[in-house]
Order: structure tokens, then C-alpha cells, then sequence
């Protein structure tokens, strides 16, 4: 298999290098053709590269900075006063073709704006788009965006939001015509602010768009669609709140299976369906979203993920290289756009 190379913003997210050089280290482990480019601080990174084997060290490469950006940094700040930052010097590698994809935990405003400069966006899209795959009752993978990199949009940033998502879906999933709806306070024509009415009424007359109307919160998991559309400030609280409710989830149900001696026997013998259940319901099972609508690859990780979550996400990110996403979204993107504007 051809190799490919992963620029890792090492300093990003709560945790810094303390998590991502070991996540680092099993992906090289997991995927025998990846190459990795840590960007950071040398002085942290070298230390936790002290029992990686010599082969794994072979395809590791240190671009040195002590500029990070700080998880609470105002995006225009970061973009303005952190050129050599951990982050920007990770996407300035995707720019330059040191890297095919950029994988980074830290601050998502930041992240964006900077990926907006230096990767530019494709043509007919204003901005990108923070989105995630999340699981449904029905099996079938659910693409939500955006999660928080737009947190005020217009109608037809919605309506670029739900191009670009059919698109992803049907690329990655192999789906004709996946379903797509907008996010809303209730399922009728008359309901949701102007933003979203005006980007219905587009979808609406949009045919390469297969648009099922409104959906509420209540059935964002049943699989009645395959892309759901909203602005990044609702997008982000549904994302949170839904993770927060799968560790309560979580947690009970652990709680629960300690309580007396037959239910502990019981769960001993039910054990794998039960570790299977609790790995679908954990939140960073589904860790890595994608800025979709750049020329190039970023696969933005939870702030506060552990060391298995930040592998989910540059597993994430080898994926997408691996399927040439932003190359295929491009030719579909501006196949519908045109049919669209002619």
C-alpha cells in the first residue's frame, strides 16, 4: 500500500503531547504504511518517544515549535499573532504537500480560520463545515453538521452545509440520493427562524438534493435521514448534550450491573453483548469530525479526548486520504452547483 503522511498538531487539545504522541505511536503501530509529522515543542515530544522502536521511529518526523494555541484563544488572535503556532505549521505541511491531512485537538475557532487562509476553500463554498458521523438505531451512518465551527449562518450557508454533506455521504457510504433534512423546533412548513425557512425553500427547489424537509432533536437517531443541517451553535450544544446523555447512559447501566449477585452473574454471561453495547454507546468511539469544503484534509479532534479517541481521529483522517475525499466532494460539489446556477 502507498504511504501517506499525517501532520499532528502534537500541542493541541487539554491534554498536549501526554495524549497524542501515545496515540501517535499506535497508529504507526496499527497502520504499517503511515507516516507521521509531530509538530511541536521537541523538548516534550522526544521524552515519550523514548520506547518507540527504532522502525517506528524511522517514520517519525519533529517539526519543532514552542507557539501553541491556547484552547480559550479568540480565533482572530490566533490567526493574526501564532504563524509558527503548532497548529498553523500542521496545516502549512497539508499546504505545502509535506502532509496528506491534518489531524489537531485544539481550539476549533482557531482551527477553522486558520484552514480557511492557508488551505483556502473549494470553489462555491463560503466556509467549512465541522462534521461527524454518528450512530442510529437502524446501523446506518448519520452525518451531522456543522458541530461549532459556524455558529451563525445564513440561509445559503445552510444550503451549502446540506450540498456539501449529501456529497460527503454519498461518497463515503456509496449511497445514491442519501436524505438529507434541516434541524428544527418542529416538523411543519411554518415552524423555525428565517434562516432556516429561506434554506428550505432552496432545498426545495434543488432536484439533486433528495431534501425530506424538517427533523426534530427527538429523531436525530432513528435513521430517517442520512445528513441532518444546522447552524454550528445548535449543532455543537446537540452534539454535547447527546454525549453527555450516552455517559449517563454509560454509567448507569455499569452502576446497574453491579447491584446484587444474580445480575452480576447474568452480565458475566452476557458480557460480550454488553461490552459491545457500551462501546457503541461510548462518545469517543465516534471521536474525529471533518472541516469538509477545504482543498485539503483536517480532522478535528475532541478537546479533552483520551488516547483512544485521538487515535479514532487520525484513523479518521487516514480514511479520508486513503478515498481521495476532498478531490471526489470537488468534481460532485461542482456538478450540483452548476446544474444548480444554470
Amino acid at each position: 500500500m502507498t504511504s501517506l503522511t499525517l501532520a499532528l498538531d502534537v500541542m493541541g487539545g487539554d491534554h498536549g503531547p501526554h495524549v497524542t504522541v501515545p496515540a501517535a505511536m499506535q497508529a504507526l503501530r496499527l497502520y504499517p504504511h503511515l507516516k507521521l509529522i509531530l509538530v511541536g515543542d521537541e523538548n516534550q515530544i522526544t521524552p515519550l518517544l523514548s520506547e518507540c522502536g527504532a522502525s517506528y521511529r524511522s517514520r517519525i518526523t519533529i517539526k519543532h515549535t514552542e507557539e501553541c494555541v491556547a484552547m480559550d484563544e479568540r480565533p482572530a488572535v490566533a490567526l493574526r499573532c501564532k504563524k509558527q503556532s503548532s497548529m498553523r505549521l500542521a496545516l502549512e505541511s497539508v499546504k505545502e504537500a509535506e502532509a496528506d491531512a491534518c489531524v489537531s485537538a485544539g481550539n476549533t475557532g482557531a482551527l477553522m480560520a486558520m484552514s480557511k487562509v492557508v488551505l483556502k476553500t473549494l470553489p462555491g463554498v463560503d466556509r467549512p463545515a465541522l462534521v461527524t458521523c454518528l450512530p442510529t438505531v437502524n446501523h446506518q451512518p448519520l452525518y451531522l453538521l456543522d458541530l461549532g465551527a459556524n455558529v451563525s449562518c445564513d440561509a445559503d450557508i445552510l444550503f451549502q452545509f446540506a450540498v456539501m454533506g449529501s456529497v460527503l455521504c454519498e461518497v463515503v457510504t456509496k449511497q445514491s440520493h442519501p436524505k438529507v433534512a434541516l434541524l428544527n423546533v418542529g416538523s411543519e412548513e411554518c415552524k423555525g427562524n428565517d434562516q432556516v425557512q429561506q434554506a428550505a425553500q432552496l432545498l426545495q427547489h434543488t432536484p439533486q438534493i433528495n431534501y425530506q424537509g424538517y427533523i426534530e432533536g427527538n429523531e436525530i437517531y432513528t435513521g430517517k435521514v442520512d445528513v441532518i443541517v444546522c447552524d454550528g451553535f445548535i449543532g455543537n450544544i446537540t452534539l454535547k448534550t447527546s454525549e453527555g446523555i450516552a455517559r449517563l447512559l454509560v454509567h448507569q447501566l455499569k452502576q446497574g450491573l453491579k447491584q446484587g449477585f444474580f445480575v452480576r452473574l447474568l452480565a458475566k454471561l452476557l458480557a460480550p453483548s454488553i461490552s459491545r453495547v457500551l462501546r457503541q454507546m461510548n462518545p469517543d468511539h465516534y471521536n474525529g469530525a471533518s472541516l469538509i469544503g477545504l482543498r485539503g484534509i483536517v480532522v478535528k479532534s475532541h478537546g479533552n479526548a483520551d488516547e483512544a479517541a485521538y487515535l479514532q481521529a487520525i484513523s479518521l483522517a487516514v480514511t479520508e486520504v486513503t478515498r481521495r475525499l476532498p478531490e471526489q466532494i470537488k468534481l460532485r460539489l461542482e456538478s450540483i452547483l452548476l446544474d444548480i446556477n444554470s
